[in-house]
């Protein structure tokens, strides 16, 4: 006996409606259908999936974590076969959702100021920015385009340069006042050091002395998981940080942050990257449009 045709894409772009509207009856009036005949719908993809997507009662809707991992999946897919539709037509513009992860320094300073000009280019994209400074597994967290500070491991991950940022030690004016500025290496034991809570590829301060580099050991009392988080503990008072120029170099010129010991900054330089998952099929527009933005105009210098 043939087999039961599945519109898979159907009955992604249902569950997604019901997710975004809030419930089965919402979801049957945007799609045309009868509330009964989404409660089946739903109810034949479950069990096709052999998980529950959603909990539902009388007077509550709320998606399983299963449901939550199909509902990000499937919007994703939805999208990619939106946009590879409108890509067949001429002139048409990109479409869709990125999901877009970087640092909270990155964000703040480099691509908020420019992200109008990108909402206003493409008025059919959806950005979706995670903030993080770890290094995550785009393919399993579910992201497009990750921008990443420092060398890359070699993998299937294709790299766009996205420029380079010398670092500083700083502090705020007040806590120098408090504690003194350090004058040489040693100096540096009777500070305060903020460092990251996570190890990295440099886990410390590189120093120049003499004629070789050191790495000065950046653990202290305070650590923090991200660069900005740092820069606003230095704001406040709580120590020295090294950070990138980028982020302070507004603070340094306004005398909120000062730079110390830079006799003994080696001259290193981070670069910066927005990478995205390799493969043999052709990169979806709404991603190649982000791409091309942050090469032009996200860049780190």
């Amino acid at each position: 006996m043939a087999g039961i045709e599945i519109n898979r894409s159907r009955e992604m772009a249902v569950f997604v409606h019901i997710v975004e509207e809030g419930g089965f009856s919402a979801a049957a009036r945007v799609c045309r259908m009868t509330p009964s005949a989404i409660s089946k719908l739903i109810a034949r993809l479950e069990t096709r999936l052999g998980a529950r997507l959603v909990n539902r009662s009388t007077r509550r809707f709320q998606l399983t974590p299963e449901g939550c991992v199909f509902y990000e999946r499937a919007t994703h897919i939805l999208a990619d076969i939106a946009d590879a539709e409108r890509s067949a037509g001429a002139g048409e513009r990109p479409f869709g959702r990125v999901r877009l992860t970087t640092s909270a320094s990155y964000a703040i300073h480099i691509l908020a100021p420019i992200l109008p000009d990108f909402l206003d280019l493409y008025p059919d994209i959806t950005l979706d920015i995670v903030q993080t400074d770890m290094v995550i597994d785009l393919l399993s967290e579910r992201t497009d385009v990750a921008v990443r500070a420092g060398p890359l491991k070699s993998s299937s991950l294709v790299a766009r340069k996205l420029g380079e940022t010398p670092s500083v030690i700083t502090a705020a004016p007040g806590y120098l006042n408090r504690f003194g500025v350090p004058e040489t290496i040693a100096d540096l034991d009777r500070h305060r050091r903020l460092g990251f809570g996570y190890l990295r590829a440099i886990d410390g301060w590189p120093l120049k002395q003499h004629d070789e580099t050191i790495v000065y050991p950046a653990s202290g009392r305070v650590q923090a998981s991200d660069g900005e988080a740092l820069r606003q503990l230095a704001l406040s008072g709580n120590g020295l940080a090294r950070l990138a120029l980028f982020t302070v170099r507004d603070d340094i010129a306004a005398g909120r942050l000062v730079p110390v010991l830079e006799r003994f900054n080696p001259g290193d330089h981070e670069t910066f990257y927005a990478v995205h998952a390799g493969g043999s099929g052709p990169l979806p527009s709404r991603v190649r449009a982000l791409l091309d933005f942050l090469a032009a105009r996200g860049r780190v210098e």
